[in-house]
This record gives C-alpha cells, sequence and structure tokens, in this order.
C-alpha cells in the first residue's frame, strides 16, 4: 500500500478535485487510498463511491438528485467525470451548508467533495465554470520515488541545514537506479512487476490519443503526431526549439506549438523556463522539455533495456530527467506551482546552470551530474546568481555520491537519495 502524507486539505475549498496526470488502471485504486489517508489525519470519516460501478453511474446520470441524497459527505466520488451532471447539484449542496454557515447553526462546512477522474479534459470540462470559488484542484503526477518507497514527501529545497537532516530513500546501485528509469513510475508498473513495458506503454499512447489528443485536436496525420511525441523524447532534458521540431516531424511550426501545449496541459511534459534577470545579460529565452515519466520517454526514444540506456548517451539527459521530474512532484504533491520556484539559466556565453530553485527571496543554484565525484568544474557558473540581488544560501551538485561532501564554503555535493 502506497502511503501519503503530503497533501493538505485547503479548507476554503468546499470541493476537492484530484486531476490525474496518468492514464494507469490502478490510479483510481490508488487515487482513493491517497484521499481515505488525507482524511485520517484530519480525523474525518470520508464515504466512497466509484463510477466505474455501472449501477452507481447510472444513478448518477439518470437521477443525480437521488445519487447526492443517497450518498452522506464528505464523499469521494471517484471516475466523476462520468456523470458531469452531478456539478450543479454538488453547488446547491455546497451553496446550502456555506448558507447554513453563515446565517444557519454556524458549523463549518469544510471539503464536502473529493472528486478524481482519469481523463484530464472530461474531467476539467465545465468545473471551473460550474464550482467557480468553491474548487480546489491539486493535479496527480506519476508516483515520485518517495512515495514508493513511503517516505515523507516535502518539497526539495537545497538549503544544506535541511537537506542534512532530510530522510533519504533507499540506496541503489547504478544499475538498479537506471531499471527504475527505464521502467518509469505509473503505478500499474509496480503493481505488477511481471508487466510488459512494451506493451504497457503502447496501450498507454494509444489510450492517452484516444482519450485526451482527438478530444481537443484533430490529428490528420496520427504517424506524425506520433514521430512528434518521440522526437519530443528524444530531447527530454533539451532546450525546446519547435522549428527545429516541425523540420524533424515535416509539419509546420504552429502545428508544433499546438501540440506541445496539449503534452503540457495534459502533463506529459514540464516546461521549465529560464530565470529572467535585468542584473545580467542576454539570456536564452526557450524552456527546457522534462517528461514527466522517465518510463515513457524512453519507450518513445527507443531503449529496449536499462543496460542500453546506462550506457548510451542518452542516460545524462535521462538522469537529469529524473531529477527535474522528482522535483517538480515534490512540488505539485504539497500544492505548490513548480514554475513559480524552479528555473534554469543560460545565456549566451553559454554560460548554464541546470536548475535555480526560488524558495522564499532565496535562490539556490543546482547542477545534476551522473557521476559519483564531479570536479569543480560543475559549480563555474553558480557565481552568477550573486547578480540577482537575491539571497543565496548555498549551491549543490545531486550526483551519485556517497554521502554529503563539501566542494567549499558555500557548494555541497548531495547524493541522489536526498531529492
Amino acid at each position: 500500500m502506497y502511503i501519503f502524507t503530503h497533501f493538505i486539505i485547503p479548507h476554503l475549498s468546499s470541493v476537492l478535485l484530484y486531476h490525474l496526470a496518468c492514464y494507469d488502471a490502478s490510479v483510481g485504486e490508488l487515487n482513493s487510498k491517497r484521499l481515505k489517508y488525507i482524511t485520517k489525519l484530519e480525523n474525518k470519516n470520508i464515504n466512497s463511491v466509484s463510477l466505474d460501478d455501472i449501477t452507481e453511474r447510472i444513478i448518477a446520470q439518470s437521477d443525480p438528485e437521488l445519487f447526492i441524497r443517497t450518498h452522506p459527505t464528505p464523499l469521494i466520488i471517484d471516475e466523476f467525470q462520468y456523470a458531469p451532471n452531478l456539478l450543479s447539484y454538488i453547488k446547491i449542496k455546497i451553496d446550502e451548508a456555506r448558507e447554513n454557515e453563515l446565517f444557519g447553526n454556524g458549523k463549518k462546512v469544510g471539503t464536502l467533495y473529493y472528486l478524481t477522474g482519469s481523463q484530464v479534459f472530461e474531467t476539467m470540462e465545465n468545473v471551473s465554470e460550474s464550482l467557480a470559488g468553491r474548487v480546489g484542484i491539486i493535479h496527480l503526477h506519476p508516483l515520485s520515488t518517495r512515495e514508493i518507497n513511503k517516505c515523507n514527501e516535502e518539497i526539495f529545497i537545497p538549503d544544506i541545514n535541511i537537506l542534512r537532516n532530510k530522510q533519504t530513500v533507499k540506496k541503489e546501485y547504478i544499475p538498479d537506479l537506471f531499471e527504475r528509469i527505464f521502467r518509469g513510475s505509473y503505478p500499474e508498473i509496480y503493481k505488477n512487476t511481471d508487466i510488459d513495458l512494451e506493451a504497457y506503454f503502447s496501450s498507454y499512447i494509444r489510450t492517452y490519443i484516444e482519450r485526451d489528443v482527438r478530444k481537443i485536436i484533430n490529428i490528420q496525420n496520427e504517424t506524425k503526431f506520433m514521430k512528434f511525441i518521440s522526437s519530443m523524447a528524444a530531447r527530454t532534458g533539451q532546450e525546446y526549439n519547435a522549428s527545429d521540431i516541425a523540420k524533424d516531424v515535416e509539419v509546420d511550426e504552429e502545428t508544433i506549438k499546438k501540440w506541445t501545449s496539449l503534452l503540457t496541459n495534459t502533463y506529459i511534459i514540464f516546461l521549465l523556463q529560464p530565470h529572467m534577470n535585468n542584473n545580467v545579460g542576454r539570456i536564452i529565452k526557450r524552456p527546457k522539455i522534462y517528461f514527466m515519466d522517465t518510463g515513457l520517454a524512453c519507450y518513445l526514444a527507443g531503449y529496449v533495456s536499462s543496460k542500453t540506456l546506462e550506457k548510451s548517451a542518452y542516460s545524462r539527459q535521462i538522469f537529469e530527467t529524473y531529477v527535474i521530474s522528482e522535483i517538480v512532484k515534490s512540488y505539485t504533491n504539497n500544492q505548490k506551482d513548480p514554475r513559480k520556484h524552479l528555473y534554469y539559466y543560460r545565456d549566451n556565453n553559454k554560460r548554464e546552470i541546470d536548475l535555480l530553485i526560488i524558495n522564499e527571496n532565496s535562490i539556490y543554484p543546482v547542477e545534476i551530474k551522473k557521476s559519483a565525484n564531479p570536479s569543480n568544474e560543475a559549480i563555474k557558473n553558480f557565481e552568477i546568481v550573486d547578480k540577482f540581488e537575491m539571497n543565496s544560501p548555498n549551491g549543490i551538485v545531486i550526483c551519485l555520491t556517497e554521502n554529503i561532501h563539501p566542494i567549499n564554503e558555500k557548494n555541497y555535493l548531495i547524493p541522489i537519495e536526498y531529492i
């Protein structure tokens, strides 16, 4: 069983929408466990119903008022996109509870409904309009390594004093680490260790295209879309250049931009934006591409084994992708927007810092190296942050070292087990 200790229920939201950023057969069950664990932390009793149950779905669709009256709150409604007509009745219940809080017995409303769904655009359709001011939205990415290891997951802050006191995940030999990177982090893969990865990811892509892609864009050539997403996977950890990708895929640049927006909005990729600062020279303004699941990226890039992956030129960028995606998950899993905290730096002089993490007006430079003992060359650009007019307590190099080691009085090597 997976334990999740990092979700905080915002009491100002009467509906909490859990938006699943993956299509996995075991996600519904897993998501309900997440919610039930959260409510245990708040000493709440919670009811649960899934619209995968055809009887419940028929009632919800044909007589939504009866459905709402049948199931007392607080209530988890899993796969609620099958009955979007429930939203107007949920709104009525929320408004009644709020009115009673203000003018009746004063009982606090809290969170009444936990809505979960794995079909991204069907899940989101009409929610913002129907439940404006009444809903909080949490996007659930594939499992983080800390979730898999049943460790507490706080947002990743590179402050050395925080890191020294942080619980680490178990250490792995490098081949085992790359096996995990190769497999990725979708729940079904950990539920079924004998799963055929090629068949799984092939099915995943077909489901993704059928569920989301065809609902919002008209793909006239599915082969070219597959070439596009494979081209993006080959570029994970690299700068996004729509013009270059358009040439590879043989479609126009606007199509590439539209398809990229689709991958971003369905949480297949995360675009890490460059940090803009007026005190430094000309900065590269293109974002960097990171797949949120390394297993999917490896499949699309054509790798067939972890051994081949580990020895390939692709290993460095997929290692960086793994680290960045884990850090992104640490923010989203704690209801923090990673886009407000995570950046990278590169200027026209080719000076680059892999990651800049901003937290409470402090900025931390981070390099990511697939090495056990990176040289001082790894931190050569860290001095750039001194020009940003922000506090910079320390910098770190995330790598394959065994223990935390100081590089100098301000910068440290950090084992990957700390992310």
